[in-house]
């Protein structure tokens, strides 16, 4: 039986240098200096990301306004979306294949039992595909591998603040948002921020915007609380 095709993205993460693609696939405890981990090839990846298919969306829904515009991008680049998108392109493997034996690096499994780490990697991959072929061969790819996740937040889009607050409200609960670090210069901040329910965080997001993070953490949460019942 003939092997699935490739998909775009995948084929060039195979043609990474292999410095580019060890640093891509290494977790900070897994190295002496975290300048050398994949945080920052990450923060590279989320704004190639986003401006791949902010282009995409300009010429695929030319009739869509701003906001609608935004509120299927937020969507479609989400952590969420991030984590389908590595899980296709074999990020846990690559993870797996990458940990080295030093007694104090957490283990891969630790690091994709959690939420962030996975998507993470996905953006350091496409981060490092950037800096390595530049944005007109890498934002194709990055667009081809996302087709799902962008059709899927065109034709459904979800307000997860909003479908949490009801989640919560018939549990009789509530959340809040709290901003729990900033980073970047002051025109181009990124933030992470908390979605709390009574004393716990139940989800996490990031974004350029607050209202972006606060989208992000909110369908965090949600996965969280429907997989708790």
């Amino acid at each position: 039986m003939a092997e699935p095709p490739q998909s775009a993205l995948a084929a060039l993460v195979r043609e990474l240098p292999a410095d580019l693609r060890e640093r891509a696939l290494t977790h900070a405890t897994w190295t002496e200096e975290r300048i050398d981990s994949y945080e920052r090839l990450a923060y590279l990846g989320d704004s190639v990301l986003a401006l791949a298919v902010a282009s995409d969306l300009i010429d695929r829904f030319p009739a869509v306004d701003a906001g609608g515009l935004t509120k299927i991008h937020n969507q479609a680049v989400s952590g969420v979306s991030c984590t389908e998108v590595g899980r296709a392109l074999g990020v846990p493997e690559m993870l797996r294949e990458a940990q080295p034996e030093a007694e104090l690096a957490i283990p891969a499994e630790v690091l994709l039992s959690g939420a962030r780490a996975l998507p993470e990697v996905t953006e350091a991959l496409i981060g490092a595909c950037f800096l390595a072929f530049g944005f007109d061969r890498t934002a194709p790819a990055v667009v081809a591998d996302f087709e799902a996740q962008i059709e899927g937040a065109a034709e459904s889009p979800v307000d997860f603040k909003s479908a949490l607050q009801e989640l919560l409200a018939q549990r009789r609960a509530r959340v809040s948002y709290e901003v729990i670090a900033e980073s970047g210069p002051a025109h181009k901040r990124t933030f992470e921020v908390a979605a709390v329910v009574g004393s716990d965080r139940v989800g996490t997001g990031r974004g350029r915007s607050k209202k972006v993070a606060e989208q992000e953490a909110a369908e965090e949460a949600l996965g969280e609380l429907r997989a708790g019942n």
